[in-house]
């Protein structure tokens, strides 16, 4: 939003500073971008001196010229002046001015062979006199110590650009921003004063405003100005558009911006006579399509605001005109609008379109609904003023009613919430100056909002309004008390954060997607959970929610790949969604493992990624998260999105219903189906929901180490035991045995086929026995022996393999 300082006391009676005001404007919340003058024209005509003139070699009247622009910067200026010579101050216009006289742009050109860099201006090419023989010719007097500075003096106003929050449409206009200043205590708004003016009969031209579904307008008021000699503003009006950076076009066009950045009341002017009969205000038909003032072609969905005559669209109301019925220097009766416009209407249809302007910019935002017969009254008023021609009664149909909203509000809630106490009869004041209508009832106040601030709806935003005007300086400081400082993060935000640490530190990266994703790759990892379409997906490969981790690590996994990366390893923590009900959907961290181990490694054999890799990982994450590895359980169960055979769950009790982990292959028709070139896609995925609390602490976890000053030994089993049967169950079977001499157990081979039995397996493990208090005689290791394999037959009914 920019105004002059000039033009904000056409509304505001004040004995303020320019840099009071500016100071004031940001402590009652409109925020100063700059205070500055805008560039002009004459700003590249600067003060310059000839230091060396020689004849041109190509022609007898041309001189080549070394001219000093200031800041020892010296270009060379081809000139058929006869009074261009040595040490001459005169005015030089570099490439891109435009010279006053006739408008001409200047370009660096070729002049018999010479390249001229801007020109020497004459006084008649300046518009300072009429003489044209010679080239202006300056005092040294006056302007010798000026050189390179700017031959004309600014005349411009400082410009004021405020930055305008949305919730502010009213201070999108001059008015707004006085009224604010008025209630902080910087002066007094003044009244707006409007001449008597004369009307003559009914407006000619009928208006009707078509009820349809949706309809984007409910008030249109106009009136007709016939007779009227459309011309070049007045001074005082180019000055007003000037100062905003923008070119006055002519008088009727140029009101109507003033009107709308004077008052926030966006208008707009018809050429009666291009009018086919009548207004129809309706909603658009698909395929419609219309011209608009910014010369583009624009066609038109169901359901969009439109301004129509016999004919067609004359254009979209409260966006943009069309060229049909636009006004021109000719123009000789005027159809002048005032109307409102809704914002959802003025949003869709914009953002549809891509249309940008001035009056879509207030009008999306929320403009007065009762100011449309003052925007026609000021408008009638300066166009009979500049243009002359008999002003129409106004006609203004209306589809609703616009009343001002109410609202209750305690004066005490003000102290309450923001620490000191402002006199009641000063909150009345600052409020009826902000433009409430305010009667007092005890300890509350009856409030009438005023239509041009649709953003005021609760007692808070009155809080707000109040210590805006009243000085945000106000607000005590209070030191936070020195007490400990308390863990802001709950337990489960705690293991949130310590998954990411963990998985990342073995060698993952994290990705961030959107809880959206391609319904398609979303169906390849489904499962039985049930597809959540999203109404009006932002894009049409985001038409889901997502039901798992995967769908989204798989694509962009892909993408990587596809571009030549390889043995990528990613992962990422999330909701899934199990249905559409709020609330109803689950944490999880989910990992994904592609193509090598020990790629060109020169002292490691290069291999396929497989599950015992991720399977190493999720445990690796679970223990270091504080659970127990004896307690983990895991099973062959998984869902079908993994290979049946080389997955499986992890449980953290052998009884637990619900796994907290799944890992394994990712399923080879799958891997197939989204076409992922790699060696190997495996995949480990924790629910944090269904993680209990772990008896360590995340913030300072080191594991305990114990260790024996006696020697180890080891001893293999190797056990036949029905086909069925798990390993896991095995080795909890001896660890049991006695836990202060069984360090450790693994298993080094699962074997079925010759020499064994139909429906068997054999299961060879290796058991580290060791003690902490002596040295075990080989007496000792034996006993240990025996009862590992006694224990092991009568417990899972195995026998020892010879």
């Amino acid at each position: 939003m920019k105004f002059t300082i000039g033009w904000l006391k056409d509304h505001l009676d004040t004995k303020k500073k320019d840099n009071e005001l500016i100071e004031k404007l940001t402590d009652i919340g409109l925020e100063v971008e700059s205070f500055d003058k805008l560039s002009s024209d004459l700003d590249s005509f600067k003060v310059a001196k000839i230091i060396n003139a020689e004849q041109h070699p190509n022609a007898d009247r041309l001189r080549i010229c070394d001219v000093d622009i200031g800041e020892q910067n010296t270009i060379k200026v081809v000139c058929g002046a006869p009074n261009a010579k040595k040490d001459l101050l005169t005015v030089y216009a570099g490439p891109g001015s435009i010279i006053p006289k006739n408008n001409m742009k200047l370009t660096v050109s070729k002049i018999r062979g010479v390249t001229s860099y801007g020109m020497l201006c004459s006084e008649s090419e300046l518009n300072l006199s009429e003489e044209s023989e010679g080239i202006t010719e300056l005092k040294s007097s006056n302007y010798s110590d000026k050189i390179g500075k700017n031959f004309f003096k600014s005349k411009t106003e400082k410009v004021v650009d405020l930055s305008i929050t949305p919730n502010r449409p009213d201070c999108l206009g001059v008015r707004g921003v006085a009224r604010d200043l008025a209630a902080a205590g910087a002066g007094k708004l003044k009244k707006i004063s409007l001449k008597n003016i004369k009307k003559n009969g009914s407006q000619k031209i009928k208006v009707s405003i078509i009820k349809d579904k949706n309809q984007g307008c409910n008030a249109f008021g106009s009136c007709l100005i016939e007779g009227v000699t459309n011309q070049e503003s007045p001074h005082w009006l180019k000055e007003k558009i000037f100062s905003l950076g923008q070119k006055p076009i002519s008088a009727i066009v140029d009101i109507t911006n003033y009107v709308m950045l004077d008052l926030n009341r966006p208008l707009h002017a018809y050429d009666a006579d291009k009018i086919d009969k009548e207004i129809i205000v309706r909603n658009s038909k698909k395929g419609e399509t219309f011209k608009a003032l910014d010369n583009k072609e624009y066609k038109l969905d169901d359901g969009m605001c439109v301004i129509s005559d016999k004919s067609g669209v004359l254009g979209l109301g409260g966006i943009i005109g069309g060229t049909r019925s636009g006004t021109e220097i000719n123009t000789k009766n005027v159809l002048l609008e005032s109307a409102y416009f809704l914002p959802r209407s003025i949003r869709k249809t914009s953002k549809l379109l891509n249309i940008d302007t001035d009056a879509k910019f207030r009008f999306e935002r929320g403009i007065d609904p009762r100011s449309i017969e003052l925007g026609l009254s000021k408008a009638a008023e300066l166009i009979s003023e500049i243009c002359g021609g008999k002003i129409s009664n106004f006609d203004i149909q209306k589809t609703d009613r616009y009343e001002k909203n109410t609202i209750k509000f305690n004066v005490s809630l003000f102290e309450k919430i923001t620490g000191f106490k402002v006199n009641d009869n000063e909150i009345v004041k600052i409020l009826t100056e902000l433009g409430f209508e305010v009667s007092k009832k005890n300890l509350e106040l009856d409030l009438k909002i005023p239509t041009w601030r649709p953003d005021i709806t609760q007692q808070i935003d009155i809080v707000e309004e109040i210590v805006r005007i009243k000085g945000y300086n106000n607000i005590e400081t209070l030191e936070p008390e020195k007490t400990k400082i308390k863990d802001t993060l709950n337990k489960q935000q705690k293991l949130f954060h310590f998954l990411q640490r963990s998985i990342a530190s073995k060698g993952y990266f994290e990705t961030v997607t959107w809880s959206f994703t391609d319904s398609k790759i979303n169906n390849l990892f489904r499962e039985n959970l049930k597809e959540i379409k999203i109404v009006n997906p932002i894009s049409s490969d985001l038409d889901v929610l997502r039901n798992s981790i995967f769908s989204n690590l798989t694509f962009y996994l892909k993408k990587n790949l596809d571009r030549g990366f390889k043995d990528i390893s990613l992962f990422e923590i999330g909701p899934i969604f199990q249905d559409n009900q709020p609330g109803n959907q689950l944490t999880v961290i989910g990992a994904i493992k592609s193509g090598k181990v020990s790629r060109l490694n020169w002292n490691q054999k290069e291999r396929p990624v497989d599950v015992f890799d991720v399977k190493k990982d999720a445990i690796q994450t679970l223990v270091e998260a504080g659970y127990d590895r004896k307690s983990l359980f895991i099973k062959d169960k998984s869902p079908s999105y993994y290979h049946p055979g080389k997955s499986g769950s992890v449980y953290l009790d052998k009884n637990d219903i619900e796994p907290i982990a799944y890992f394994g292959d990712i399923h080879p028709n799958i891997v197939k189906k989204l076409d992922i070139k790699t060696e190997g896609l495996l995949g480990f995925e924790i629910y944090l929901d269904y993680l209990k609390d772990n008896k360590l602490k995340l913030k300072d976890q080191k594991p305990n180490f114990e260790y024996s000053d006696y020697q180890k030994s080891e001893r293999d089993f190797a056990f036949v035991v029905d086909k069925n049967f798990k390993a896991q169950d095995l080795m909890e079977i001896i660890s049991s045995i006695d836990q202060n001499l069984i360090r450790s157990i693994k298993i080094f081979d699962i074997y079925e086929g010759e020499n064994i039995p139909d429906g068997k397996k054999s299961i060879a493990l290796n058991v580290t026995i060791q003690s902490s208090e002596k040295t075990l005689e080989e007496s000792d290791l034996e006993k240990i022996n025996k009862l590992i394999i006694s224990t092991v037959e009568t417990k899972s009914g195995a026998k020892i393999r010879s």
